[in-house]
């Protein structure tokens, strides 16, 4: 019964299941996607990080016990500097990384000339320079770069180095010189954020993690850092694993959002089934195997639908590796993963099955009296128990599911609720919508818009699943972009009057003077200009690292009190960007008084330091006693001198110290100026231009919004999908409709208005209603996660508004061009 009942409905089981195929798709896409590149970290760990240990400190390493031990040795010197194009005058902070030996070993330097990379080290003054800083200032091989004091030859341009992808190079791009040279270029100078690192190689036989672990102890207590090929590959992986939960995440709400198409589609399909389920419960067939009859058709189908996802979403993670490309830290292949292919179908079916149960449930209660009687539709479905426990199943499902790919059961039923939210607001507004209509639709209205209104409550309606399906994708769309401007809008420092564009940093004590002379020159004013100490922290409350290390776990401060090397200024005052929270600055005046600093909040919290406490700070060497006498609340958003620690002034006036000037610009062109000024005459000195960190950081949210757009699509197309669907299944409801009323003088301008106007409601709520909820997921967003102010994009919903409605009033118009141009008695002749 079942086949013989599937082949007289095939067209239309087909739509049903058409509107998963994508969700099911996007899911097996990302899943084997993921699978292809755990698989590939794993196979190119070693080109990841170009050698077998690597040790890295901000001080020189000197003789280390591994260096009688390696195969091969390399080491470098790296640190952000100024470059400057001599050919164009135009300067750049980048990444200069003075290499020595045959680094890597594992994987190489991937350059054009392909020689490049071995030739660069041939003993003269040439350099590699990063592709993306050659297209900025229209550099070729053979031009020349001026580092420091020291110019050289540019040999070549860099594509790929270990570690380097599209988003590193765009906010560090990289510049390889010999590391002989570093020297000469005058920038290793008190101040500057130096990092030596030292690669090693010691061939495949070696047990790496089992060789460094007599070291490690060592290692910590002096501040040095190391990382295998084992640790590198794990850190990766997780990161990729966190994005590829992620996107699987959206690929999920997609296939959601499929589903609720499937039940609406299935709930159509029930209804046109009930007289039919009546004459078979007249027959004697019972309600169990009535309803086992249509469930097979729907398991069927889910099966198929699934299947056909699989196959979709295999191909489809042909083009991920192209999307994700500026992301990437190894060369991806594409291969079938099995495993993502079987887990995206036993998903679909399940899914697809449970939310074709909610409408199909209403089988088992149809009596043989709707025979007679054909208002015994009116049945209290509502009540049914089997209802609430499909939909507690789904709930369920959907906690699962997540909670398989986050990292714990708060995120993940957090996720569920976002889902039951969305999916309940999106509900509210439709049903809401249709009883308004119903309950208060004015007959003063013109008859299209009153009949194209009344047309969103008539029977077999899709109102409600195209508002959940088309909102929830316009949701996902519009908060994005919401919160892609907000972002922008916030770090828009150099169209801020108050904000300092531009900061100058390594300056030493000598040219302090020479620098603001220059800026003001130029004329600029002079903004702010600080003194920088360089310390690290040796003891909290008489307890060193080691101390501490020993403590039960709940009485330890972070690590990172001890790890990390603090920069401080002095002065006895706040200025605009911080507030005093607790506690009081206390002064200097004479020597042997007290001395207690200034923390940030919010460090203070994440590391455990409290009021009173007592830390022994180590400047360049000397200890140096401080209390805890104040906290801070830091707006490190704002654009000025902010510090994690605040010492009072009379301290630290004799301390090694760099410094710091902040100046404002009027525009971009004058702030190229005094940038390629500064550089020309101080070599060692930074800039930080603010304008070229606003278009780097677009670029950079330019490419992540992007890969979010394309997840984001699959649920756009998997709306348009249940609506085409829907569209098709009402088709021969909407022929009668439209004979009716062309029967009735209706022209077909009329009845053509009618169905415009139906679609253009219908698609407004749908796009309304996802814009509505995206502003209030970024109006969240702002507040809790990113603490700036709620600024709504009123014109970018604008576009997203028009952009669907059009999408939804042209697919229904398609629709209907060809009933609206039958004559009336060929449609019933047809039928």
């Amino acid at each position: 019964m079942a086949l013989r009942d599937f082949r007289k409905n095939r067209a239309k089981l087909l739509l049903f299941v058409s509107s998963i195929v994508i969700g099911i798709a996007a899911l097996v896409g990302i899943s084997s996607f993921g699978d292809n590149l755990e698989k590939d970290i794993d196979s190119q760990a070693k080109e990841l990080l170009g050698a077998d240990l690597v040790l890295e400190n901000n001080q020189p390493l000197g003789e280390q016990a591994m260096d009688t031990l390696a195969d091969d040795i390399a080491s470098e010197i790296n640190f952000a500097s100024m470059v400057a194009f001599p050919k164009s005058g135009e300067s750049r902070l980048v990444q200069v990384r003075a290499l020595e030996g045959a680094f890597p070993f594992y994987g190489e330097l991937v350059t054009t000339p392909e020689t490049a990379g071995r030739e660069f080290r041939d003993g003269a003054k040439k350099a590699l320079v990063e592709k993306i800083l050659m297209d900025q200032f229209g550099a070729k091989v053979g031009d020349s770069v001026k580092v420091g004091k020291v110019t050289f030859l540019i040999a070549g341009e860099l594509h790929e180095a270990p570690g380097q992808n599209g988003i590193t190079a765009t906010v560090a791009p990289v510049v390889y010189v010999p590391k002989k040279y570093a020297e000469e270029t005058g920038l290793i100078q008190y101040g500057s954020r130096i990092n030596y690192s030292r690669y090693y190689s010691f061939g495949e036989q070696v047990d790496v993690e089992k060789l460094i672990e007599p070291f490690e102890d060592a290692w910590e207590e002096a501040h040095i850092d190391e990382d295998t090929v084992q640790e590198r590959k794990e850190r990766t992986g997780r990161s990729f694993e966190n994005l590829s939960d992620f996107l699987s995440l959206v690929a999920f709400i997609a296939l959601l959002l499929g589903c609720v198409g499937v039940a609406s589609a299935v709930n159509v399909f029930v209804k046109e089934k009930l007289p039919a389920v009546a004459v078979l419960r007249c027959l004697g067939v019972s309600s169990r195997d009535t309803f086992l009859i249509y469930l097979s058709q729907i398991i069927l189908m889910g099966l198929a639908g699934s299947i056909l996802g699989a196959g979709l979403g295999t191909v489809i993670q042909f083009v991920l590796p192209e999307v994700f490309s500026d992301f990437l830290p190894v060369d991806v292949t594409v291969e079938i993963s099995w495993a993502a292919v079987g887990f995206g179908v036993v998903t679909g079916l399940l899914i697809s099955i449970l939310f074709a149960l909610l409408p199909l449930l209403k089988i088992r209660n149809v009596p043989p009296m709707m025979t007679l009687r054909t208002d015994a539709d009116m049945m209290t479905f509502v009540r049914d128990p089997w209802r609430w426990l499909v939909m507690v199943v789904i709930t369920l499902f959907v906690f699962g599911f997540s909670l398989s790919l986050l990292d714990g059961w708060e995120e993940a039923l957090g996720f569920t609720g976002f889902v039951l939210l969305a999916f309940g607001v999106l509900w509210m507004v439709g049903t809401g919508v249709m009883w308004l209509i119903r309950k208060f639709l004015p007959l003063s209205l013109a008859y299209p818009i009153r009949q194209s209104l009344a047309n969103l409550y008539r029977p077999n309606n899709q109102t409600i699943s195209l508002i959940a399906t088309i909102g929830l994708g316009t949701a996902m769309i519009s908060t994005l972009f919401f919160v892609q401007n907000q972002l922008l809008d916030q770090v828009k420092f150099a169209d801020k009057e108050d904000q300092p564009n531009m900061l100058f940093f390594d300056i030493q004590t000598s040219q302090v003077e020479g620098v603001k002379k220059a800026v003001q020159e130029e004329g600029l004013p002079i903004m702010q200009e600080v003194p920088i100490v360089t310390m690290r922290m040796d003891e909290i409350n008489g307890l060193d690292k080691s101390e501490n290390r020993d403590l039960p776990e709940e009485e330890q401060k972070s690590n990172r009190l001890y790890n990390r090397e603090f920069r401080v200024t002095y002065r006895d005052s706040l200025i605009s960007s911080e507030t005093l929270v607790a506690g009081e600055l206390h002064k200097v005046t004479q020597p042997g008084d007290s001395i207690f600093v200034s923390f940030d909040q919010g460090y203070a919290e994440r590391a455990g330091v409290e009021l009173g406490d007592e830390i022994v700070f180590n400047v360049q060497g000397r200890p140096l006693k401080t209390y805890v006498g104040s906290f801070r609340e830091v707006n490190f958003r704002k654009v000025s001198t902010n510090f994690l620690v605040l010492f009072p002034a009379n301290v630290l006036e004799k301390a090694p110290k760099f410094h710091v000037v902040i100046t404002k610009s009027k525009n971009d062109q004058q702030a190229a100026n005094v940038q390629n000024e500064i550089v020309r005459k101080f070599p060692n000195i930074s800039v930080i231009n603010l304008g070229m960190i606003v278009d780097t950081l677009e670029d950079i949210l330019g490419k992540i919004s992007f890969v979010i757009q394309f997840m984001a699509l699959f649920s756009i197309v998997t709306g348009i999908l249940v609506l085409v669907s829907s569209l098709i299944i009402s088709k021969y409801q909407r022929m009668r409709e439209s004979i009716l009323l062309r029967t009735l003088g209706a022209s077909n301008k009329v009845v053509r208005k009618i169905n415009t106007l139906e679609y253009f409601f219908l698609g407004s709520l749908a796009s309304l209603s996802g814009i509505l909820l995206s502003f209030v997921a970024t109006a969240l967003l702002s507040v809790f996660v990113f603490e700036f102010p709620v600024k709504l994009a009123w014109g970018s919903a604008l576009v997203i508004y028009v952009v669907i409605t059009a999408i939804t009033v042209l697919l229904g118009w398609l629709n209907g061009k060809n009933i609206i141009n039958k004559p009336p008695m060929q449609i019933l002749r047809g039928s």
